[in-house]
């Protein structure tokens, strides 16, 4: 049982569980006030309000998503007028993303949301320790990112030897 323990304990384990406890949160307050999108479609949101302009493949790639299952919810958020879709300046073959007038109040109110889910998260913690847990948590983010582009360097160096052979 002692071992049962140990493993909820662990990093990845809690990292997890928060995540998820995180974004049930999320769901319920964007239902009880009527926030007419789903937490998925809310990151997409976000992350488009981060870099207007950027491609729905790198969209994808952000929210570890299959580019088909995105396309579907970017369909509903264009059907919603929350996105739009815009052709790529230089590569007719990308479709890059970007906001439009009326997603500005979804999004105030999808960043309202992750503000009070976040104070929920954090009561007990002084300001201090909650500002060293983030910063603990983007380093670790930021070793594993490296570790992820470190690893990915031999597949991406393969690829142009090909190439260029």
């Amino acid at each position: 049982m002692a071992q049962h323990s140990a493993i909820g304990r662990t990093f990845g384990f809690l990292v997890q569980d928060v995540s998820r406890l995180q974004k049930r949160h999320f769901e319920r307050r964007a239902r009880q006030t009527g926030l007419p999108i789903t937490r998925r479609q809310a990151a997409v949101l976000i992350h488009v309000s981060r870099r207007e302009g950027v491609s729905q493949a790198e969209i994808a790639g952000m929210l570890d998503m299959e580019p088909i299952a995105l396309v579907r919810m970017l369909d509903k958020l264009c059907e919603e007028r929350l996105v739009e879709r815009r052709p790529h300046p230089t590569d007719r073959r990308v479709r890059t993303l970007w906001l439009t007038e009326a997603a500005q109040p979804v999004l105030e109110r999808i960043l309202r949301i992750n503000q009070e889910v976040q104070a929920e998260a954090f009561v007990g913690l002084e300001p201090a320790a909650r500002d060293a847990l983030i910063d603990t948590l983007a380093l670790v983010k930021e070793n594993l990112t490296m570790e992820e582009d470190v690893a990915a360097e031999p597949a991406r160096a393969a690829d142009w030897a090909g190439f260029l052979s």
